[in-house]
Formats: C-alpha cells, sequence, structure tokens
C-alpha cells in the first residue's frame, strides 16, 4: 500500500460531495430525523471484486454503486437506518462513513503550503452528519456485544442445568464435540439425512431474527435522537460523562506526484483536528479513527466504522495460507450457484470456501476435502466453531451446516464421473505450499480429475492460483475438456494473482491422459 496525504489546495473547486446528509429535521421530530439522516458509505473490497461488491450491495441493500478509481474500493449511499444491513455484507473487508470527496484535487507543489491547506481543511468539512452515522454505528455495536454476552450466558446456564449442574458432564460433552470434529476429519457429517431438508428455512429464520434485533436497535437509537447519544462533535462518550475522545488519523497514499508522505499528512491533519475538536490524540486506544485517502488526485475523508477487517468473521483455526472470507465470497458468486448444486472444494485448507459457502447458500450441498491431514483437521475444527456460534445465538433452532469434509488425494477423487455442479478451490501457488517444479505435473492432473467430476456441458469450476504460466500451460492441454470464460486479476497477501472462470465442455474425460 502506498503513502497517503491531502490537502485542501487554493482553488481545488472540490468536486460535489457524494450525496451528503441531508440536513437534520428538528429535534422535535425525531422519527423524521431518522428516516431522513443518509450516508454515503465507503467499503475496501478484495481488488478485482469491486463488480461483485457493487452487486452484492444492488441486490442487498437496493444502492447503486460507483467503484473507485482506486481499487478495491467502492462507494454507496444508504439511510442511516441500514446500518446494521451494511455490516452483513459478505464481500466487503471495511467500512467508513464518507465525510467529503474531492474527485479532481489540485494540490499546491510546495509541501508547507499543501499541508497548510491540509490543516485549514479540517475547519471547512461536513462532519456533522457523518459524526453522527459514525454515534450511531458505535451505539449498535455496544448493543450487539451485550447481546452476544448474553447469549454466551443463557447458553452456558442451559448447558449447566442439563447436566444437573456437573461440571464434568460439560466438559466431556465439549470433549466429545472436538473429539468428534477430530476423528471425522475424514468425514464430517454435522447435517443429517434428515435435517439437509430444512436447512435453508432454518438459517433463513435465525438470519431474520439476528436482522430483526438489530433493525430495532438501529431504530431505537435513530428515534432517541443524536442528543442523548455520543456528542463526538462536543468530545462526550455514549454515557453522557465529559469525557474526551481519542482518535488518530491513518493515511493512504497513491501516486508519485504530492510533495508530502503520509505521515507528514496524518500529522498536520491530525494536528488540526485535534485543534478543532477538542479531541486526543491517541494511536492504539481510539475510539474515532479519522482516515485521509488518496489516489493521485482523487481525496475522500472519511470516519472509520470497523475496527477489525469483516473478512475474519468464519476461521478460528489458520493455516499457512487461509484465505479471506470475502475473496471466497467473491468466488462463489462468480460461479453463480443455484439451489440443490453440489459444490466442491479438493484442495480446501483450512475450509475457507466451503464455509463460507454453506453459510451464504444454504441450499446448496458442499463437500471439501485436502489431501493434508492436518488441513483437513483444522477445516473440521472451523466447522465446529461455527457450529457452536450458531448454538449460541438468540433463539437458535439450528440443524446443521450443509457441509460434509474428506480426507483425499486430489488426482483422484471417490466421487462419480459428472455427479458435481461446481467446483471452487484456491489451488497451491508453489510458494508456501507445494513448489513451481511439482505444479508442472500437479495442475494438469488436477484439471483432468475436475473435469471427470464435472457435469459436462453445464460444470463450472472457479480456480485460484498466483501460478499462471503453468495455469496456462496446463489449460491448454485440457482444452477439450475446460473453456475459459472469465479472468479476474487479484492481489491475494501482495501477490498478483489471478482467479479463472472455467466452463465444462461436452466431451467426456478420459480417464487417464498423457498431458505433455
Amino acid at each position: 500500500m502506498a503513502e497517503a496525504g491531502m490537502a485542501e489546495g487554493q482553488g481545488p473547486a472540490p468536486a460535489p460531495a457524494p450525496a451528503p446528509a441531508p440536513a437534520p429535521a428538528p429535534a422535535s421530530a425525531s422519527d423524521k430525523e431518522g428516516a431522513e439522516l443518509a450516508a454515503v458509505i465507503g467499503a475496501t473490497v478484495p481488488t478485482g471484486f469491486e463488480l461483485t461488491a457493487a452487486e452484492e450491495v444492488q441486490e442487498k441493500l437496493g444502492s447503486a454503486s460507483r467503484i473507485s478509481r482506486d481499487r478495491g474500493k467502492i462507494y454507496f449511499e444508504v439511510p442511516a437506518r441500514g446500518l446494521p444491513q451494511v455490516h452483513r455484507l459478505r464481500s466487503v473487508d471495511n467500512l467508513f462513513v464518507v465525510v467529503q470527496e474531492f474527485k479532481d484535487y489540485q494540490f499546491k507543489e510546495n509541501k508547507e503550503d499543501a499541508l497548510k491547506d491540509l490543516e485549514d481543511l479540517v475547519k471547512t468539512l461536513p462532519w456533522t452528519d457523518p459524526l453522527k452515522v459514525w454515534e450511531l454505528n458505535n451505539s449498535l455495536k455496544k448493543k450487539k456485544a451485550k447481546r452476544k454476552k448474553h447469549n454466551l450466558q443463557s447458553t452456558a446456564s442451559k448447558e449447566k442445568l442439563n447436566n444437573d449442574g456437573e461440571e464434568e458432564g460439560t466438559d466431556e460433552q465439549d470433549a466429545c464435540k472436538r473429539e468428534d470434529c477430530a476423528q471425522n476429519a475424514a468425514g464430517v457429517e454435522p447435517v443429517s439425512e434428515q435435517d439437509t431438508e430444512e436447512p435453508e428455512g432454518v438459517a433463513s429464520r435465525n438470519r431474520e431474527e439476528e436482522e430483526d434485533n438489530e433493525q430495532s436497535d438501529a431504530k431505537e437509537e435513530l428515534q432517541e435522537g443524536s442528543g442523548s447519544e455520543t456528542k463526538a462533535g462536543e468530545g462526550k462518550t455514549g454515557e453522557g460523562d465529559a469525557k474526551v475522545l481519542k482518535f488518530r488519523v491513518t493515511c493512504n497514499r497513491a501516486g508519485d506526484k504530492h510533495s508530502f508522505t503520509s505521515n507528514e499528512a496524518a500529522r498536520d491533519f491530525g494536528g488540526a483536528v485535534q485543534e478543532h475538536f477538542q479531541w486526543k490524540a491517541d494511536m492504539t486506544n481510539f475510539d474515532v479513527e479519522v482516515l485521509l485517502n488518496i489516489h493521485n488526485n482523487e481525496v475522500v475523508v472519511g470516519i472509520a466504522l470497523t475496527e477489525e477487517s469483516l473478512h475474519r468473521r468464519n476461521i478460528t483455526h489458520f493455516g499457512p495460507t487461509t484465505l479471506r472470507s470475502t475473496l471466497a465470497y467473491g468466488m462463489l458468486r462468480l460461479c453463480d450457484p443455484q439451489p440443490t448444486d453440489i459444490i466442491v472444494d479438493p484442495m480446501c485448507g483450512t475450509g475457507a470456501i466451503p464455509i463460507e459457502g454453506a453459510t451464504e447458500w444454504p441450499s446448496c450441498y458442499h463437500i471439501a476435502g485436502d489431501n493434508n491431514p492436518q488441513a483437513v483437521k483444522r477445516a473440521a475444527n472451523n466447522i465446529c466453531s461455527l457450529l457452536k456460534k450458531n448454538e449460541n445465538k438468540e433463539s437458535s433452532t439450528s440443524l446443521g451446516i450443509p457441509l460434509d469434509i474428506i480426507q483425499w488425494d486430489i488426482c483422484n477423487l471417490p466421487l462419480r464421473t459428472g455427479s458435481v455442479d461446481i467446483i471452487v478451490t484456491d489451488m497451491p501457488f508453489g510458494k508456501r505450499i507445494g513448489s513451481k517444479k511439482k505444479n508442472w505435473d500437479l495442475y494438469p492432473a488436477c484439471l483432468m480429475e475436475m473435469g471427470r467430476i464435472c457435469t459436462p456441458g453445464t460444470g463450472r469450476a472457479v480456480l485460484l492460483t498466483q501460478d499462471k504460466k503453468c495455469f496456462a500451460k496446463a489449460l491448454s492441454r485440457m482444452g477439450h475438456i475446460w473453456r475459459k470464460g472469465q479472468t479476474v486479476w487479484v492481489n491475494v497477501g501482495g501477490l498478483h494473482a489471478a482467479v479463472y472462470l472455467l466452463k465444462r465442455t461436452w466431451e467426456r474425460a478420459e480417464e487417464k491422459r498423457s498431458f505433455w
């Protein structure tokens, strides 16, 4: 990531702010104020999947998105009461509310002048409504944490009662569950045949209950009005105490025509923020994180709404190359899963792709496997953690998730020919796992075996790899069974990788074939 900074510039005819929030209604009409308060939300997404994220926002929130010229970001407008739904988006990593955006900012060449403009910019920005959105977001996070704590306590009480107060019984039960996960590493089946008929309805019901709770919280906060909540502009806390808020400024800059560094921009902009709000600077234990994003002449000032990336939602047991859940979602969405589809990840690692798939597409059946027993064990533990998390949700009647995991050989899968609709997997890059040399034999063998199990004519595969040269050569040899449909260029841990969407041809895959 490059450095960042921003400045007001003497004549920077700022581009129109992306739909600033309308002026709030009088305090006596708090309901009306809540209905009118809107926010322009910025979201960071996996590079290359900006269109996928925009489609999800349109589908789930009904809002049109604008893709930033700075790759990996999208912007969209939502009413403040829609914040809970925004946090449930599966394709976004981090969220922030936009204070103001300048689409063609003219920076001064002299560093001192540019930094002076940066200081002056703070006083001119429309902070009021974005800070109200930040306050609301903070209150919702506190209520969600409180509800989660209550659910955990309720679950613990139930377990204690079920075991007649004997702690040993609970310990044995938990140990048994963990042991089951480990022992079934060659075939974890959290859903029985009877259960598989209903998981979508149950998952939807539980999700609806959670959404109702969060939506109710948002409505209550808006109705209470900003007068009774955190006065961020005055340095107050949610409890009404006159406690000074702590803040930090984070800058990100891309471009080589700026006279200042990100540290200099953060220092001067942060000093002006401190003077304007009388907040206290704190780089670690901060309440408010002000974002300063610059990409050439595009400048965005925002306030962070997430403390940690949303891609950490599913995985508790990490491996050497654990895939981000947001990237896994983008790959799955690329192949357009339909109800009853059988989706296979033959090299699942810690299970990021199948777990994301089973969570978001419960009407499909997901099968995952890996040849490494340690990877299978980690994936099984991640599944157990997800099941435990679902059990802890209030009023949960979860029957499990439609996902099995098994240890197998990728080149000799125990699946019938033509029985799989979709294959989604993260192939070995040949860096941390395997080697580039081994990939020259592995890739064509994988493509052949995947072609065998995939349904001719309608089957598709979404494959991620950084070893693009080897993959291209293997695919050219497998052209009789796979056709390349689309390529998405992505950044994976600083590596330039590609996601390939392949379509299965009608030709029958041979059991054995000379690849080279």
